[in-house]
């Protein structure tokens, strides 16, 4: 029986590890009254102003574009050809969504490799321009 709990904890320990990422976002997501919508030109403005973090937020909205892209086409590929070949319609759909994840996963690794965002902290520009807005907010306030 010990044996299980400790089983059990270790499970959630390395659950935890890998998720740690998410408490960095955790008081943004988790505040009683939420932070307002922000626009493409607030995020151009927190850009300009942040000489570290601004490129670093640039390249990885540029990576998620690479991530839709990838998606539609995707999408549109693998649903084709399902439709083509098959005319059944749940076959069609399931793989126009399994060709959007397909194709986001790909772009995404595109983007990965193109924008070289392994060698950016991107989480991290995140997360300042996630606070930037949270003071820029409470300035209006």
């Amino acid at each position: 029986m010990a044996e299980k709990a400790t089983e059990a904890s270790t499970f959630r320990r390395f659950w935890a590890e890998k998720l740690s990422f998410l408490d960095n976002y955790s008081r943004f997501v988790n505040r009683e009254k939420p932070l307002p919508s922000w626009s493409s030109s607030d995020v151009q403005e927190f850009i300009a102003s942040d000489p570290v973090y601004g490129p670093t937020l640039k390249t990885a909205r540029e990576a998620a574009n690479f991530g839709f892209a990838g998606a539609a086409i995707g999408a549109a590929s693998y649903g084709g050809l399902a439709w083509k070949y098959s005319k059944s319609l749940h076959g069609a759909a399931l793989s126009f969504l399994a060709g959007g994840v397909f194709g986001y996963t790909f772009g995404h690794e595109v983007a990965n490799h193109t924008l070289q965002l392994y060698r950016l902290d991107t989480l991290t520009a995140q997360t300042k321009f996630l606070e930037w807005w949270e003071r820029k907010c409470g300035e209006r306030s």
